[in-house]
Order: C-alpha cells, then sequence, then structure tokens
C-alpha cells in the first residue's frame, strides 16, 4: 500500500516595514498607526510605511472599527482592502 507522509511547514511571520498609506491617505489615522511618509528613490510619489508587522497593523486597525473586505497576492506582496462603517 503507498505511504503517506505529512510534513509540517512554518509559516513565515513578515516582520515589517508595512506600506500602510498613499500620500492621499489621512494624516490623522497615518499618526494614529505611527506611519512616517517617504519617497522611494526613483518614485515621484509618497508613501507611508510602519516599522510593525503586518498583523499588528491590521489589530491596530480592526480596534478602529475598520474590517478587512477582501486580500490578495500581487507578486511577493499581499494587498489588503479594510472599510470602516
Amino acid at each position: 500500500s503507498p505511504r503517506v507522509t505529512h510534513h509540517s511547514v512554518p509559516v513565515p511571520q513578515e516582520t515589517g516595514p508595512t506600506m500602510v498609506g498613499d500620500e492621499h491617505s489621512d494624516p490623522h489615522l497615518m499618526s494614529i498607526l505611527g506611519a512616517t511618509k517617504r519617497t522611494t528613490l526613483g518614485n515621484n510619489f509618497c508613501e507611508y510605511y510602519v516599522n510593525d508587522a503586518p498583523r499588528v497593523v491590521l489589530d491596530k486597525l480592526e480596534s478602529l472599527g475598520y474590517r478587512v473586505v477582501s486580500m490578495t497576492g500581487v507578486g511577493q506582496t499581499l494587498v489588503w482592502c479594510l472599510h470602516r462603517e
């Protein structure tokens, strides 16, 4: 009979930095998240980043009333869409 082998693969826990907004994001919300604005060399726009892992950012946003609506992967990047009622 065939042998079945089970393997456990650890799930990576990303540590940040995490991009949390663009130049049009709410400055008050970015302040609450502790985000800093920066422009990457070659880009003509700004982005907000935090040093927290994505799961920490999602927990903070949940405590502020945001809920995940969808999530997708784009290359090596994960993108979450959130909504607050």
